[in-house]
């Protein structure tokens, strides 16, 4: 029997998917539990596993499409098996790319991928007509082009096309219903360049090569989706304190000092304390659920990491029982993972609180935007050294800037202030953080 591979939730906050590239070609054998593609997430690239034995008989979607999360972009089937239904159900039903308008359903026997169709011709350009006594200059003339709203390509060719300067417009799709794909971008690109317009034409009229779009990645989606949630809505107010950073320093000293090279970093023990400070203050450790106040009895730090496509925040669990070392171990693992986007979606959610750190960047002080349901985050800047007086006397000394971002209708001003407190102090006793 006919097995429908499908778009699946691969994250708990997923509602779609890029198929980075498919793992199997059409006409592999294939098992269940076997690795068919590889999917970018709103999180992380995932991987696409087989639910059922024989021959992958289509795939529908190409390397860089998107689709919705339950759309069928494949069949795996015994290999004279009739799955005519299947694909006229995947044509008809969403399998195709979300980029391609909803009304135009690509045809069942167009679903091949995209290196088995044939090239793509490109557009040849006419001249324009000149004076008798100036050469003849080649100027591009384009057909009537549709709307860009109506002008179907996938994701990865308008990617494509920005970098590269392309005019989609001037492009003949070869993919299903007419459809832009990479092949005909690419092809266009390699047709030689026409020549420059005459000077009638405006210096400031836009062109493909004043510009690059860039297509959102999935993490960039949920970025902003996620970020729209959170500075409109929540009632943010932000508290700010320094800190003094010279007992943590000379402690990272003497740790580094026992020779066994294992190295705990300043980020580390920020970690360590602010998760202390909130398991002495539940009301920062809390979550805003509209209609109550959830505060937690354990304490789950989410570390944002900075990536290529934006941002991701790998969660240490129980981070206020754990010792420096393992936290440190733990948190440069997330770190790494996260970078390669290898993290499991039980890696990255389920965070308390929030820590961003741009100190590594020079930044001297910033505010973070909260990560709903959570009510706080944690803005650290870098340390410097600056001139402070210490009991009447002048003196150089390490300082950090943290901003505590607060949503209001679950932390007051108070309750922040206090968690500030019990954060300077185990900042500035850091072998209260060993105890």
């Amino acid at each position: 029997m006919a097995t429908k591979v499908f778009m699946e939730a691969l994250s708990p906050t997923m509602e779609e998917g890029r198929l980075v590239k498919w793992l199997k070609n059409e006409g592999d054998a294939v098992k269940s539990g076997d690795i068919l593609a590889e999917v970018e997430t709103d999180k992380a690239i995932m991987e696409l596993v087989a639910r059922g034995d024989g021959i992958l008989r289509r795939r529908l979607t190409g390397d860089g499409d998107t689709s919705p999360v339950g759309s069928i972009i494949g069949v795996i089937a015994a290999a004279d098996e009739n799955i005519d239904a299947l694909i006229a159900e995947a044509s008809g039903g969403g399998g195709a790319s979300t980029a391609a308008p909803a009304t135009a359903a690509a045809p069942a026997t167009a679903a091949a991928p995209a290196t088995a169709a044939t090239p793509a011709t490109a557009a040849t350009p006419a001249a324009a007509a000149t004076p008798a006594s100036q050469p003849p200059v080649p100027v591009p003339v384009p057909g009537p082009r549709p709307p860009a709203a109506d002008l179907r390509s996938s994701p990865l060719a308008r990617r494509i096309a920005a970098e590269r300067g392309v005019e989609l417009g001037a492009i003949q799709g070869s993919g299903p219903g007419g459809r832009i794909i990479k092949r005909d971008v690419e092809a266009a690109a390699s047709q030689p360049p026409v020549s420059r317009l005459p000077s009638s034409v405006s210096p400031t009229a836009a062109s493909a090569a004043d510009y690059q779009d860039l297509p959102l990645s999935q993490i960039r989606k949920t970025i902003a989706r996620r970020l729209a949630e959170s500075i409109g809505p929540i009632p943010t107010f932000y508290l700010t304190a320094e800190l003094d950073m010279e007992r943590v320093a000379e402690m990272r000293s003497a740790m580094a000092e026992l020779g066994d090279g294992f190295k705990v970093s300043f980020n580390d023990i920020i970690i360590k304390a602010v998760a202390s400070a909130l398991a002495q203050h539940p009301e920062c450790n809390a979550h805003w659920q509209g209609d109550s106040i959830r505060q937690w009895h354990r304490v789950h730090i989410g570390m944002a990491v900075a990536i290529d496509d934006g941002l991701i925040t790998p969660v240490i669990f129980d981070a206020d029982r754990k010792g420096l070392r393992q936290l440190a171990a733990e948190s440069r693992d997330l770190a790494k993972r996260a970078r390669d986007r290898k993290l499991t979606p039980n890696e990255y959610t389920g965070s308390t609180f929030s820590i961003s750190n741009l100190g590594m960047y020079g930044i001297d002080q910033f505010t973070a935007i909260i990560n709903p349901p959570e009510a706080g985050i944690l803005a650290v800047g870098s340390i410097e050294a600056k001139p402070v007086v210490i009991e009447g006397a002048v003196s150089v000394r390490r300082r950090l800037r943290v901003t505590l971002s607060c949503d209001h209708r679950v932390i007051d001003g108070a309750a922040g202030a206090r968690f500030l407190q019990t954060l300077r102090r185990l900042i500035e006793n850091p072998l209260l953080l060993v105890y």
